[in-house]
């Protein structure tokens, strides 16, 4: 089978996502699972998180859990667009994101990547302000 660019680009892409990378290091990664989808209480559940409710809206729903040390932020949205400008907004102020589709976990880095491990999604990071110390 003949990769053309696009699907060369598409099977790179997925591989970048599933943090492997492109080439055959043939080093093995910690598989990811699918990623999970649901209400705020189906994700919690998944995590065993009980909820605490912060937000409870139409567009948004977002609680705190709470897991010995590891606290961290689960947030469900109505919409892809809405999710989206959450997320870029949130970025802003630095930080962990885990991403699913309609819903996101904010947290400490090794929270969210513990989380991913039950949740599947993806890794974005927020932006480092501190190099714009003055």
């Amino acid at each position: 089978m003949r990769l053309t660019r696009p699907r060369l680009a598409l099977a790179c892409a997925a591989a970048v996502l599933a943090l492997a990378g492109c080439g055959s290091g043939g080093e093995k990664k910690a598989a990811v699972p699918e990623t999970a989808t649901g209400s705020l209480e189906q994700l919690a559940a998944e995590v065993k998180c009980e909820p605490n409710m912060q937000t409870d809206a139409d567009t948004i729903r977002q609680a705190i859990c709470e897991k010995g040390k590891q606290k961290y932020i689960l947030a469900t949205f109505s919409t892809d667009r809405g999710q989206r400008e959450w997320i870029n907004t949130a970025k802003d102020y630095g930080g962990f994101y885990l991403v699913g589709r309609k819903w996101v976990a904010v947290g400490h880095q090794d929270v969210v990547a513990t989380l991913r491990g039950r949740l599947g999604g993806t890794l974005e990071v927020g932006t480092d302000h501190s190099a714009h110390k003055g």
